[in-house]
């Protein structure tokens, strides 16, 4: 397990004044991170631009030294054992970095592969292994800038496992892909992680793919950590609870007592959901025949209508049509990082 305990980067820079005079200029880009990246897990850290993701990923992956804090890699301390942690992690960032671009896809394996000292019969049974997992083997002899650059995250991907890792982080690993060639590399991490398991830290601004992929989510802001839960608890905790709408026809506004309580007693729904039950379109409106619009928050709105659908039809009332609206991650992200909190 890799567990970070307290750990700051602070950068020190110089701001001109004027042409004699400048003044010592403090930034702490993480402040007193605390985490934890099992085997088998996919952790995500996000936060908006600035929050610290980056700054942390290079401190885990050993290119930064922090300012203060301690981090551990299974039980070895980073700062006495820097080049055993380096053979038990790697990163994979997105876009086009950290491929040689006139080395074929090949070539860049064996590089990266010499770089961990593996031996050479070793590395070039992994370099042709990876390239057949990533599907290049057909083009594993052509210069890497004659790739597309699916091909170029996909050798990225196998350049980071070119070491067999146990941790790896991942970068923005989908940024700027086509969807079918996104989904691929994220059914890859997932693979990694479920079956090889090997622990996994994801950032990603497609916060789709981390709700997909992540077990827990710790949220940055402004270099301190935020929260720290699933991606569902988070949402729920954050972005409030899920509607269910519902268009009905035959409704009678006597039986909304009777609805009250059904929700109460066979639902479960505690009084800060019946509060939040909205109708529009009262059926005695003149003219109004596309019946009433029933609105309703719950934890669940998949269960919530699953419980009504059998209440209407006892009481004579026809559903037209339902739909849950749930409030996604990208909310609560948002609200966190506004300063929102649960």
């Amino acid at each position: 397990m890799i567990h970070m305990q307290d750990v700051s980067k602070t950068y020190v820079t110089k701001e001109r004044l004027s042409r004699f005079r400048t003044r010592k200029v403090v930034t702490e880009a993480v402040k007193s991170l605390s985490l934890s990246i099992e085997p088998g897990q996919i952790t995500g850290l996000l936060g908006l631009n600035g929050a610290g993701k980056t700054t942390t990923i290079r401190m885990l992956s050993t290119l930064l030294d922090p300012t203060e804090g301690h981090i551990e890699v299974d039980g070895l301390d980073m700062r006495t054992s820097r080049k055993a942690i380096q053979r038990k992690i790697n990163m994979i960032a997105g876009g086009e970095r950290m491929l040689y671009w006139r080395l074929t896809g090949r070539e860049n394996l064996q590089y990266f592969g010499a770089l961990y000292d593996l031996d050479s019969r070793l590395l070039k049974l992994r370099s042709d292994e990876l390239l057949k997992e990533v599907g290049l083997s057909d083009a594993a002899d052509r210069p890497v800038e004659q790739y597309s650059k699916g091909m170029k995250q996909r050798l990225q991907i196998a350049r980071g496992l070119i070491n067999d890792p146990d941790y790896l982080f991942l970068d923005e690993p989908t940024l700027g892909l086509d969807a079918p060639i996104a989904r691929q590399l994220r059914s890859m991490v997932r693979r990694l992680a479920r079956e090889q398991g090997k622990g996994i830290l994801l950032t990603s601004h497609y916060l789709q793919e981390v709700e997909e992929l992540c077990d827990t989510v710790h949220v940055l802001n402004r270099g301190s950590l935020i929260m720290c839960d699933t991606p569902e608890r988070i949402t729920t905790q954050v972005a409030g609870l899920q509607t269910a709408h519902f268009q009905l026809e035959g409704w009678r506004d006597e039986l909304l007592p009777d609805l009250h309580d059904y929700l109460h007693a066979e639902i479960g729904l505690e009084a800060h959901d019946l509060s939040d039950l909205r109708l529009s379109g009262s059926a005695a409106e003149p003219g109004h025949d596309e019946g009433v619009r029933l609105s309703l928050k719950s934890r669940s709105a998949d269960k919530l209508i699953a419980g009504l659908l059998p209440w209407t039809a006892t009481h004579g009332v026809k559903v037209l049509s339902f739909a849950a609206e749930k409030p996604g991650l990208e909310d609560a992200i948002i609200l966190l990082s506004e300063g929102g909190r649960p």
